[in-house]
């Protein structure tokens, strides 16, 4: 799946309205999903509420439930929302199936950017993309003559600006909650700087100077970030941009909506949207996708009810009615005006996350042992030795090191 193109065509702007179209059958099977909680799972769970018997959990912690909740038999839930690495667990597991023949059946609407095929099987559907980039208040960079900063030391440059003016709480947010938040961050900056993850043999490959660089300019954000920045999710980072605590961060582009949203926000019309600011080689970020899988362990029946329901909840009519809540991959989709940041970013050349089997482990490790860096437990060469020891450990165990 070519990611770049479709960031370049999309765009992200305002929050999500309900849909307004019915279902265009009538469902009497019972289901339920799993997904994230962003605007865009909202406005597409909402939508395949209209064909009744449908249920919806919007849970921001969905990555940790759903391979325990889909490995049930019967499974929990019916429909997943899932994004590049999400997948991962479900499909080593074998708890989410094959949808070419649903796909033949009901999914005549779909393009094959949308079809996210592992091994010539599609085995889930893409709706939208996603990637974090640089969103800040407008108004207060202007007023203090700061230029949009465009590196990451432009941005600590800013930050002591802005800390200095006293004119909020803190400069900077950021989604660094122990966990996986915390290690999308260090990946983030890790691929700005141009670095792999593993080598031969599934080996890791990060205590190096690139590894260090990522973790030093982390650290150097939380001195002008939330002192509580261990517990800050991506709606943590959101909610302080709306209540107008903070003037930078690099946050999500489902989020950017939310800060034009008159019944929540208290800074319309003040955050703008730039690229993520650029490593030694490439920008930041990393190029998501989002999309739905459905259980393995359920019915024929149930299964064929899902993904027509999910197909009603992705469709144009759902679109049009939120067209600025995503950058979505689904026809009938129009540019927003705030498409800047998610644009520029795959522009400058933003990596796809690199979704694998190691990958999922690394990413594990990585949140787990990153805050012992930043509280000043370890040094950065200590805390890259031992989670790459962790890594080898747990990928012995998963039998992806011999």
């Amino acid at each position: 799946m070519n990611l770049k193109p479709l960031m370049l065509a999309g765009a992200i702007g305002l929050a999500a309205t309900a849909a307004s179209a019915e279902c265009a059958f009538e469902n009497d099977v019972p289901l339920k999903s799993l997904s994230a909680g962003f605007e865009a799972w909202k406005a597409v769970t909402d939508a395949m509420a209209e064909c009744g018997n449908f249920s919806a959990s919007l849970d921001q912690e969905f990555r940790e439930k759903q391979p325990e909740a889909f490995a049930a038999d019967p499974s929990l839930y019916h429909i997943g929302g899932v994004a590049n690495a999400t997948l991962i667990p479900l499909l080593n597991a074998g708890s989410v199936r094959p949808l070419d023949d649903l796909v033949a059946e009901y999914g005549s609407q779909l393009t094959p950017n949308q079809l996210i095929k592992i091994d010539g099987q599609t085995m889930a559907v893409a709706m939208m993309v996603n990637a974090q980039h640089l969103m800040y208040r407008e108004d207060i960079l202007n007023d203090l003559g700061i230029a949009v900063p465009t590196t990451y030391d432009e941005v600590l440059a800013a930050a002591e600006e802005i800390r200095a003016a006293g004119v909020v709480d803190y400069p900077l947010g950021g989604t660094f909650k122990t966990g996986w938040n915390l290690g999308e961050e260090f990946i983030n900056m890790y691929l700005g700087e141009g670095g792999q993850f593993t080598g031969d043999g599934n080996m890791p490959t990060i205590n190096n100077e690139k590894g260090v660089r990522a973790l030093e300019v982390m650290k150097a954000m939380t001195v002008y970030m939330d002192p509580e920045y261990l517990v800050s999710d991506s709606t943590y980072v959101q909610q302080q941009f709306q209540q107008g605590k903070i003037a930078i961060a690099n946050l999500w582009a489902s989020r950017a909506g939310a800060m034009d949203d008159e019944a929540e926000s208290q800074v319309v019309g003040k955050v703008k949207m730039a690229a993520a600011p650029m490593g030694s080689e490439r920008p930041a970020s990393s190029l998501w996708w989002d999309g739905i899988v459905i259980a393995t362990n359920i019915s024929d029946e149930e299964a064929e009810a899902a993904f027509r329901v999910a197909m009603e909840g992705m469709d144009a009519e759902t679109v049009q009615a939120n067209n600025d809540a995503a950058v979505w991959l689904v026809s009938g989709y129009t540019p927003g005006p705030l498409a800047m940041g998610a644009a520029a970013t795959a522009e400058a050349g933003a990596a796809p996350y690199p979704a694998s089997g190691p990958m999922g482990i690394m990413h594990t490790v990585l949140g787990n042992g990153i805050a012992d860096y930043l509280t000043g437990a370890k040094d950065a060469e200590t805390t890259l030795a031992d989670i790459e020891t962790a890594y080898v450990t747990a990928a012995k165990e998963s039998g992806l090191i011999e």
